[in-house]
């Protein structure tokens, strides 16, 4: 009989061989220096691949060579950033299936490829204090459903300290209440802020900004449907329950709201109709409410002024919504709305909209 120690001895020898000759395990997106990017599909049976994404032109993927399981292809340098990115297999498109990392949507379609800049960019994991993200599923009493919202806590938040200020934080028609946090980055861009010394402590409250299902396409009587039970949710169900489950304040000076493209819709509908509740708001290349929605809201421009702190509004040169922000900006100059109207570079996507964040923020409270 063999002694155990000589088992063992030849079980970890075995052992090392077949790491050492083990191949390695496939990776996508692979980071390489001068940000340079892998990436790589296993489709044995495919006859054409590209990458298709916001970093850059398509990229045509070849098999790799050996067994052909596997295809790939490596970027040129690619600028420091967050980027939504997807496969196309023969004409369909896909996920990356070797990334974990997927844009939160009512419809996923989009991997992240995320290339830390040097010094690091507001939305880069720092050596910061960091605060929590927590989710939260919630009865909606006005909606008759559950819901469910993403709440940030600053840094040394305390149950029995101070009472914080709140930003509620809207996203877009294609994404959901986890888009601002894992793809907008709201919570690392907060902490950097904070480090900073740039923003005051707060709440960031990121509900689901679809209250009611949205069909197929976007559609203005959808929009202006949604906003309304949206608004009426917010007063009658989010509010009280941020309130009963964190310490904040209960002030309107101390509750702002913002929100991009359908959350834009929704911010400029909080901002005419219920100047009352919120002192702050910030539009991100909003689409544009009707005056079903707003028009009432014109015979009160006096006690708009007075209410609200700030009205700040941006939208990018390229946006495919510019123009009707441009119309927008130039009916609240007629109306008399006090705002400040920002004009940047860039189109309808999140760098963009990381960027106004980072913006509006130390603006607040």
């Amino acid at each position: 009989m063999k002694c155990p120690i000589v088992i063992l001895v030849v079980f970890l020898s075995s052992l090392s061989v077949y790491a050492q000759t083990r191949p390695p395990a496939p990776v996508s997106p692979e980071l390489l220096p001068e940000n340079r990017v892998t990436f790589r599909c296993a489709a044995p049976n495919a006859k054409k691949i590209k990458v298709s994404g916001q970093f850059g032109p398509d990229l045509e993927m070849e098999k790799e060579q050996g067994e052909g399981r596997f295809w790939s292809v490596t970027s040129a340098a690619i600028p420091s950033g967050i980027y939504e990115y997807h496969f196309v297999v023969d004409g369909m498109e896909i996920l990356d299936p070797l990334n974990p990392n997927i844009k939160p949507q009512r419809n996923p379609g989009s991997s992240i490829l995320h290339l830390p800049s040097t010094p690091p960019a507001p939305w880069d994991l720092t050596d910061v204090p960091h605060g929590a993200v927590s989710q939260h599923d919630y009865l909606s009493k006005s909606l008759g459903k559950w819901r469910r919202l993403v709440v940030y806590t600053p840094p040394g938040y305390r149950s029995d300290g101070p009472k914080l200020p709140v930003l509620y934080l809207a996203h877009g028609s294609s994404d959901n209440e986890q888009s601002w946090s894992t793809h907008g980055k709201a919570h690392w861009i907060m902490d950097a802020l904070l480090a900073a010394g740039k923003a005051k402590p707060m709440l960031i409250v990121m509900p689901d900004a679809h209250a009611l299902a949205p069909g197929a396409e976007w559609s203005d009587d959808y929009a202006e449907e949604n906003t309304t039970a949206f608004c009426k949710e917010m007063v009658e169900d989010v509010i009280p329950f941020i309130g009963k489950s964190y310490q904040i304040s209960t002030l309107p000076a101390d509750r702002a709201f913002a929100g991009l493209s359908m959350g834009g819709h929704h911010a400029i509908a909080v901002a005419l109709n219920m100047s009352e509740t919120f002192s702050s708001i910030g539009v991100f290349s909003a689409a544009i409410p009707g005056e079903r929605v707003i028009g009432k809201a014109w015979e009160n421009t006096p006690v708009i002024n007075s209410n609200l702190k700030l009205l700040w509004i941006a939208c990018g040169k390229d946006d495919f919504l510019f123009e009707r922000n441009q119309s927008f900006e130039a009916l609240l100059k007629e109306k008399g709305v006090t705002h400040q109207y920002i004009v940047t570079e860039g189109n309808h996507s999140w760098p963009i909209w990381r960027r106004y964040l980072f913006d509006f923020l130390p603006q607040l409270f």
